[in-house]
């Protein structure tokens, strides 16, 4: 992979520096390893699709980056600070300037408008874009004073890729974000995910179980039994709507 010694320092364009990296649940049934010494460079602005089975440990891979979870061992620097030794205040901090979350579930409050659901993000962000401009980003100029129930699934996960982007974040992090539509609405979503990443120069990490959106990455990382097994440079990104869904 090309990734220096652990003791190196990183080259510029490694925002994310990866090693040791392991996750251990405890349990009623005794221990759970999620995650086995991951060693991983993330570089700069690209896209990353993280595939693998359930329980393969891509989702705490992402947790544990975007500061929602701690690991049990190794080290995580981000930009050369070492987020494994972050107070829960840095942490927080963390997450609030640098990263951008979308789940498979939209999580968007029922009773406000679309721009509403993307302002509770930019109230407490430093410097974030109009909650019209991320909405227009999305293609979804025309739809921001309705309400969740007045707009498609596809539709719910575009503002919620909107309110993701809206503070600028460094790091988008994408969990399952197609897995709950169909293939036009998915389709549609990882388009605006593509789009906005490179408008806003985000770093996007995308975890999916759908092998097809392979080749939308720079690269492809897969998972299995808390182990990255492959790691392959795509040679040019497809666009979304030329994959075979």
């Amino acid at each position: 992979m090309g990734e220096s010694s652990p003791g190196a320092t990183a080259s510029p364009d490694v925002i994310f520096q990866v090693r040791g990296l392991t996750k251990v649940y405890e349990t009623r049934a005794g221990q759970v390893h999620a995650l086995r010494g991951i060693d991983l460079d993330i570089l700069r602005g690209e896209i990353l699709v993280l595939l693998g089975p359930s329980g393969s440990g891509k989702s705490t891979l992402l947790n544990i980056l975007g500061g929602l979870d701690r690991a049990s061992a190794g080290a995580i620097r981000f930009e050369g600070r070492d987020l494994t030794q972050a107070s829960e205040r840095g942490l927080t901090a963390y997450r609030r300037s640098a990263i951008g979350f979308i789940f498979q579930f939209f999580n968007l409050v029922p009773s406000l408008t679309a721009r509403e659901n993307v302002m509770l993000i930019t109230e407490v962000s430093e410097s974030p874009m109009p909650p019209e401009d991320a909405l227009a980003l999305v293609g979804l100029q025309d739809r921001m004073d309705h309400f969740p129930a007045q707009l498609s699934g596809g539709q719910q996960q575009r503002v919620a890729v909107a309110r993701a982007i809206a503070k600028r974040p460094k790091i988008l992090l994408c969990d399952e974000p197609t897995g709950s539509l169909d293939s036009e609405s998915g389709v549609q979503v990882l388009e605006a995910i593509v789009k906005v990443a490179a408008d806003v120069g985000a770093t996007t990490m995308i975890v999916s179980h759908n092998t097809d959106i392979a080749m939308i990455g720079d690269r492809v990382i897969r998972f299995r039994d808390g182990h990255i097994t492959e790691l392959q440079s795509n040679p040019s990104r497809m666009a979304p709507r030329e994959m075979r869904w």
